[in-house]
């Protein structure tokens, strides 16, 4: 793929991102994106809260932000012609994420079919060597934007 579509495609993907409502929502920001990669960061917003007694951040919110993220580094990978759906999506929640910290999801995508794209993910809050939350996925592999 020539650079020039590689860029236009990850444009394309930055905004279909961006544009997701719940991903707005969310308060997410993609902040990389590479060729089969991106970072999205969710900031901490007490509007997000799952305990009140804790602060903690509801895993659902961490759901949602690691399979956004992960569907970014599909649709951002050399061999993917277009969007993507999520087919399975495993999350491993390690910890709580500590009240008042953003988190952030790092997704690579590391193989892909025909059909089909594998992912891994990790969530962390400040403490990067205590991740959040870990996530393998399967996603379409769509023709089109």
């Amino acid at each position: 793929m020539t650079g020039g579509r590689m860029a236009d495609k990850k444009q394309l993907a930055r905004q279909f991102i961006e544009a997701i409502p719940h991903a707005r929502e969310l308060g997410m920001t993609l902040t990389e994106l590479g060729d089969g990669s991106a970072q999205i960061v969710m900031p901490y917003d007490e509007k997000l809260i799952g305990d009140p007694e804790t602060g903690v951040i509801h895993g659902g919110a961490v759901s949602a932000l690691m399979d956004t993220c992960c569907g970014a580094a599909v649709m951002s990978h050399p061999a993917a012609p277009g969007g993507t759906a999520t087919i399975d999506l495993r999350i491993d929640y390690m910890r709580a994420a500590t009240p008042g910290q953003s988190i952030v999801t790092r997704a690579t995508c590391h193989h892909m079919t025909r059909n089909v794209a594998f992912v891994r993910a990790v969530a962390m809050d400040d403490d990067q060597d205590n991740p959040v939350a870990t996530a393998v996925g399967a996603f379409t592999v769509e023709s089109k934007f």
